[in-house]
């Protein structure tokens, strides 16, 4: 029963500081803000200045969301651009410098010879010796 009480003037005290500050945000806007003089104005021109106002409220509700960025290919821009009607392709292989097999191939093959028998070949002074003659350039 006590509770119950407690809980009726609560909600009467509620509604009475909402009373009270509705009041109090008239009076400051009263002192505040001097009345529209709405006297030389037509209703249309009443009517498109409400909803103007309405219109900037409802701006100011909502809130933009942040862009994200969104990866496209070079072809989706172009048939953007151009429209559907155009055949765009970008083939970048194309541009590309053509290289003829064979040539590579050429140059790939090199004497494949057993290493060990040029180390045994080279080791020692005489190997030193054949190395500073080769060098050094035919002998006469």
């Amino acid at each position: 029963m006590l509770k119950s009480l407690m809980v009726a003037k609560a909600k009467e005290e509620i509604e009475q500081e909402t009373v009270d500050k509705e009041e109090e945000k008239e009076r400051y806007l009263a002192e505040r803000a001097p009345p529209l003089q709405t006297g030389g104005l037509s209703f249309a021109e009443l009517q498109i200045k409400d909803l103007n106002i309405k219109v900037l409220d409802l701006r100011g509700k909502f809130k933009r969301p942040n862009l994200r960025r969104v990866r496209v290919s070079a072809d989706a821009i172009l048939r953007s651009l151009l429209g559907s009607k155009h055949k765009v392709s970008m083939d970048l292989r194309t541009n590309l410098k053509s290289v003829k097999k064979e040539d590579t191939e050429k140059e790939k093959t090199v004497e494949v010879s057993d290493w060990r028998k040029n180390v045994e070949a080279m080791s020692g002074m005489e190997g030193r010796k054949k190395m500073f003659d080769a060098a050094k350039g035919p002998a006469p």
